[in-house]
C-alpha cells in the first residue's frame, strides 16, 4: 500500500506546501467548471478562469509550457466564450446549443494544425523537445484548443474533443508526476461523457439550424 501512496504522492515532497494547496484550489475550480458546463451553465467560465490563472502560474513555475500554453488559451477563450454563451440572439434568446457547420469545422481543423505547429516551434525555440512527453504535450494542446474554441461558441462537438484529451492526459500528467491534476482529468472524463450526453438530450428536445 504504501508503495502506491509513494507513487502516486511521493513527488510532492520535493514540492513547497503553497505550490501543493494552489494545485488542489485549481483541480477544484476545474471540477466546477466542467460540471458548470455540462449543467450548461455561465458559470462555467468564471470557475475555469480562476483555475486556469492557478494553474498557469504553477506550470509556468514548473517549466511545462505546453501546458502552460493550454491554461492561457483556456482562460482568452473563457472571456471570448463568456462574451458569445450572452450575447442575445434575439430579444428574448441567447446563443443556443449547436452543431458545428462546415465553415466550423475548416476552422477546427486549422486551429488544430497551426496549435500544432505553433507548439512545435516553442519547444525548439526552448529546447524541450527532448522526449515523447513533448509529441504527447503537442497533440494534447491541439485537442484542447480546438475543445475550447468549440465551446466558446457552444458546439456540442467540444465534448468529443475534450472526452479524447482528457483520456490522453490521465496517464500523461500521472508520468509527469502530477498525481490531483492526473485525478482531475479522470474526473473530467466522465464529466465529458455525461455532459455529451446532456447536451445531446438538449439539443434533440430543442434543435436549431445555427
Amino acid at each position: 500500500m504504501n508503495h502506491i501512496f509513494d507513487f502516486l504522492f511521493g513527488q510532492y515532497s520535493e514540492y513547497q506546501t503553497v505550490d501543493i494547496i494552489l494545485e488542489i484550489v485549481a483541480v477544484v475550480f476545474g471540477f466546477l467548471s466542467v460540471w458548470f458546463s455540462k449543467q450548461n451553465k455561465i458559470w462555467v467560465f468564471p470557475t475555469g478562469m480562476l483555475s486556469t490563472i492557478i494553474f498557469v502560474y504553477l506550470l509556468f513555475k514548473w517549466e511545462l509550457l505546453g501546458d502552460m500554453m493550454i491554461n492561457g488559451y483556456y482562460f482568452v477563450m473563457s472571456v471570448y466564450g463568456w462574451y458569445i454563451w450572452t450575447r442575445k440572439v434575439d430579444e428574448t434568446h441567447v446563443t443556443p446549443i449547436s452543431v458545428s457547420n462546415s465553415r466550423e469545422k475548416k476552422i477546427s481543423v486549422i486551429i488544430f494544425f497551426v496549435t500544432l505547429i505553433f507548439v512545435f516551434i516553442v519547444y525548439k525555440t526552448f529546447d524541450k523537445w527532448t522526449s515523447w512527453v513533448a509529441y504527447a504535450d503537442t497533440l494534447t494542446t491541439g485537442i484542447f484548443f480546438v475543445g475550447m474554441w468549440l465551446m466558446a461558441r457552444r458546439k456540442i462537438e467540444n465534448w468529443i474533443f475534450w472526452i479524447i484529451g482528457d483520456v490522453i492526459s490521465v496517464p500523461l500528467y500521472l508520468y509527469k508526476g502530477f498525481t490531483f491534476t492526473s485525478f482531475q482529468y479522470l474526473g473530467f472524463t466522465f464529466i465529458a461523457i455525461f455532459g455529451y450526453l446532456a447536451w445531446k438530450k438538449h439539443l434533440n428536445n430543442n434543435p436549431v439550424t445555427v
